[in-house]
């Protein structure tokens, strides 16, 4: 699994913990929907950190509190 990957992952995973869906969040978070289906869509991974922190501000979370989960974590050793 590759960055980006997990990133969509997490985000999808923070929306079904808080039960909303990604228009949800793309609407509480000042982002377009578009947008917000380009990071799911598999072929396009369009991800910025910017739209990150924009979805973190929506979802009331830090940056860190995002980051820090055991996925990310391990992505050191897929990258070498």
């Amino acid at each position: 699994m590759n960055v980006k990957d997990v990133v969509a992952n997490r985000f999808l995973e923070l929306c079904n913990e808080r039960n909303i869906k990604i228009n949800e969040l793309a609407n509480i978070s000042g982002v377009t929907p578009s947008t917000a289906y380009s990071m799911l869509d598999k072929n396009r991974r369009d991800i910025s950190i910017l739209t990150i922190k924009k979805f973190c501000d929506g979802l009331e979370i830090t940056l860190g509190e995002f980051f820090s989960t055991p996925e990310f974590d391990n992505l050191e050793q897929e990258i070498k």
